[in-house]
C-alpha cells in the first residue's frame, strides 16, 4: 500500500509511467506539440491544410475513404502535382474498401491517383486472416467486418500526425463527433509511419484497371508473407516476425533536451497479426493503478460511441471505485447504424441492452452514487441537423495533489487515451487498433483535456435504469438472439 498523504501530480504520474515504460515506446514531448481539435469541420480543414502543404510524405491509415470524397482526393492530387518529391500512401481495410464493387468504392476512388502518379502513390488494403474459405462465402458483406478490420486511424503529413477515431468520409467531416489530437513531433510521426508501412507490407496492393470495378487487387510477391486468404497460419507467423519489434519499449527514443512533463506512449492492438498487443496491457496498468493509493480515488470519464466494453475491462473500471466516474455513449438516435437495413439496424438496440446491463452491474457493485451513464444526442440521425457520436477514450484526473493551486484544477485530467479502439472484444481480438496514452503534469495541457471532456459532454444527458424500461427502449428477443449468433460464429460487435 502506498502512502495516503497527498503527492504532486508528477509523482502520481510516475506511478503509472514507470510501468508504461516497460510496455510501450516512450516519447517525451513539449505540451505545445499537442493540439486538440474540436469539431469534424476543424478536423477536415486541418487535414486538407496539412496535405496541401506536404513536402515529402502523406500516409493515411483508415478503415475506409468515402467513395464520394472527391474534394479530399483533389487536395491530394493538387499537392502531388505541386511537389514532385511528395509520396502518398493509403492503407484501408479490404472488406470495407471494396464492399460496393463493381459500383463506386473506396478502391475505385483511389486507383486513378496511381494511374496519374505511378509509384509515388501506394494503395494497400488489409484483409483479416480470420475470414476465409466457407465463412467468407456465407457471411453477408454488411456483416463481414465483424470478423476483423484494419481499424487504425493514422493521418501523417511530413513530421506531424493526427490520431483519431474518425474515418475519412463526409459524415466524419461534418456531423459525426469524434476526437482528434494533432502531434507535432517528427519522432512520433516517424514511429507511426513505420507501423503504417509494416501493415502495408502485409496487405493487398490495388492497381488501376480498365474493367467495370476500376481496379484490381493482388498479393505482391514482394510481401514478406503469404496471403492471409491462402495460408492464415503462415501469414500470422510471418507478420509477427515483421512487426513485433515495433511494439517493444526498447525502441524508445532518447529523452528531449531539458526534459519534459508530458509523455506519449503509442499503444497498439495488432492481435490478428501478433500474439501480444500493448493496448490492453497499458489499459490494465492504468486501471489497476487507479484502484489503489496514491491514485485512489481518482475521477474519470470513459467514452465509446459503440458501448460494448469487454467484461474484463468493465470489472477493472468498476474496481477503481472512483470519486466520480462518467461513462459517455451514443443515444440510439446518435448511433451510426440507426435506421440501417437488415441486421446492422439492430445494433443500436444491442448497445441499449449492453448499457442497461452496465447500469445493473454498477448498482450491484454499490457504485450508483459515484458512477453515472450519459447518452449523447444532438438531433436525430437521418434528419436535418442530426449528428452521430463516434468518440472514444479515457480521461483520468488524479486526487488533489500537494502542489494544487487555483490554476491547477483537480478535475483537469493528467492522463488520457485517444485513438481508434472501442475497448471491445473486436478491439482486442479481431481488429488492428492504434492509440496513444498521454501522461502530463502540465497545467495548460491538463486544462485543454478538461475542456475536451466538457465539450464532448455538452449534448449528453444522464440516464438511469428507468430509461430502459420505456416501451421504445425495450430490446426484442430478436436483437438478443442476433447478438448471440454473432458470438457463436466467432465474430463480435
Amino acid at each position: 500500500m502506498g502512502s495516503s498523504a497527498p503527492q504532486s501530480h508528477a509523482s502520481m504520474l510516475a506511478t503509472v509511467t514507470t510501468d508504461l515504460d516497460k510496455i510501450a515506446p516512450r516519447f517525451e514531448l513539449q505540451p505545445e506539440q499537442i493540439e486538440i481539435l474540436k469539431s469534424p469541420a476543424e478536423f477536415y480543414e486541418t487535414l486538407k491544410d496539412k496535405i496541401s502543404k506536404a513536402k515529402s510524405r502523406v500516409y493515411l491509415s483508415t478503415l475506409y475513404i468515402g467513395k464520394t470524397e472527391h474534394e479530399l482526393i483533389s487536395t491530394i492530387r493538387d499537392s502531388l502535382q505541386r511537389n514532385p518529391n511528395l509520396k502518398v500512401s493509403f492503407l484501408t481495410d479490404a472488406l470495407r474498401g471494396t464492399r460496393e464493387t463493381p459500383h463506386a468504392s473506396c478502391a475505385s476512388l483511389l486507383a486513378p491517383l496511381i494511374a496519374e502518379f505511378g509509384s509515388r502513390v501506394e494503395v494497400r488494403m488489409f484483409h483479416t486472416p480470420n475470414l476465409t474459405g466457407l465463412r467468407k462465402k456465407v457471411v453477408p458483406k454488411r456483416l463481414n467486418e465483424g470478423w476483423g478490420l484494419q481499424h487504425m486511424k493514422l493521418y501523417g503529413v511530413d513530421d506531424e500526425v493526427i490520431m483519431s477515431g474518425a474515418n475519412l468520409s463526409t459524415d466524419y467531416f461534418t456531423n459525426r463527433q469524434d476526437r482528434y489530437h494533432l502531434f507535432k513531433d517528427a519522432r512520433l510521426t516517424e514511429y507511426f509511419s513505420k507501423i503504417h508501412a509494416g501493415i502495408c507490407d502485409l496487405s493487398f496492393d490495388v492497381q488501376p484497371a480498365d474493367i467495370p470495378a476500376g481496379y484490381t487487387m493482388s498479393w505482391p510477391s514482394s510481401n514478406p508473407s503469404p496471403s492471409p486468404l491462402s495460408s492464415p497460419p503462415e501469414f500470422k507467423k510471418s507478420a509477427s516476425k515483421h512487426l513485433s519489434h515495433l511494439l517493444t519499449p526498447t525502441k524508445s527514443p532518447s529523452p528531449v533536451a531539458g526534459g519534459s512533463n508530458t509523455t506519449v506512449y503509442p499503444v497498439m492492438s495488432l492481435v490478428p497479426l501478433l500474439n501480444t498487443s500493448t493496448e490492453l496491457p497499458a489499459l490494465t496498468t492504468i486501471l489497476t493503478s487507479l484502484a489503489k493509493p496514491p491514485l485512489h480515488p481518482s475521477t474519470w470519464t470513459f467514452t465509446a460511441g459503440y458501448f460494448n466494453m469487454t467484461p474484463a475491462f468493465r470489472r477493472m473500471l468498476l474496481a477503481t471505485r472512483p470519486a466520480s466516474g462518467t461513462v459517455l455513449t451514443a443515444h440510439p438516435f446518435a448511433n451510426g447504424f440507426y435506421g440501417s437495413k437488415g441486421v446492422s439496424g439492430m445494433l443500436p438496440h444491442a448497445y441499449t441492452h449492453l448499457s442497461k446491463m452496465f447500469l445493473r452491474k454498477v448498482k450491484y457493485e454499490g457504485l450508483s452514487d459515484s458512477i453515472q451513464l450519459k447518452e449523447w444526442q444532438r438531433g436525430k440521425i437521418n434528419e436535418k441537423g442530426g449528428w452521430t457520436y463516434h468518440a472514444k477514450g479515457l480521461w483520468v484526473a488524479f486526487p488533489p495533489s500537494s502542489s494544487a493551486s487555483d490554476m491547477d484544477k483537480p478535475e483537469d485530467p493528467s492522463l488520457t487515451v485517444v485513438g481508434s479502439s472501442n475497448y471491445t472484444k473486436r478491439s482486442y481480438e479481431l481488429d488492428l487498433e492504434a492509440n496513444v496514452v498521454i501522461a502530463t503534469s502540465d497545467v495548460g495541457l491538463r486544462r485543454k483535456l478538461g475542456e475536451e471532456v466538457k465539450w464532448l459532454g455538452e449534448y449528453a444527458n444522464k440516464v438511469d435504469e428507468s430509461e430502459f424500461e420505456r416501451p421504445e427502449r425495450k430490446v426484442s428477443i430478436g436483437v438478443r438472439l442476433s447478438m448471440w449468433l454473432v458470438r457463436v460464429l466467432g465474430g463480435a460487435l
